[in-house]
């Protein structure tokens, strides 16, 4: 069974720092792309970066680009995302998810998502 568990959200203040994880299994992680995608309160879903399965090759939208860093270890089965300088505006539930093929989208599979909500 393929399982996402994204962790390490929480409350944090303009311009502070935050670093999500997301420990997959149940599937071969090494051999797949993964993706960041989020949902703001009352908003659609918005997809924020995409990493392919070795590591070497990310994608980011332009709200996040140079602020949020993707990255992966797959001997930990783990997909991280870094947040700096982070914004009202990034106040979201974030998820990891699982392209079917290549980058994504379609995602086949996701996590249950982690609160993310920047605030003074």
């Amino acid at each position: 069974e393929v399982q996402l568990v994204e962790s390490g959200g929480g409350l944090v203040r303009p311009g502070g720092s935050l670093r999500l994880s997301c420990a997959a299994s149940g599937f071969t992680f090494s051999s797949y792309a993964m993706s960041w995608v989020r949902q703001a309160p009352g908003k659609g879903l918005e997809w924020v970066s995409a990493l392919n399965s070795g590591g070497g090759s990310t994608s980011y939208a332009s709200s996040v680009k140079g602020r949020f860093t993707i990255s992966r270890d797959n001997a930990k089965n783990t997909l991280y995302l870094q947040m700096n300088r982070v914004k009202p505006e990034d106040t979201a539930v974030y998820y990891c998810a699982k392209p079917g093929t290549g980058l994504g989208p379609p995602y086949d599979y996701w996590g249950q998502g982690t609160q993310v909500t920047v605030s003074s």
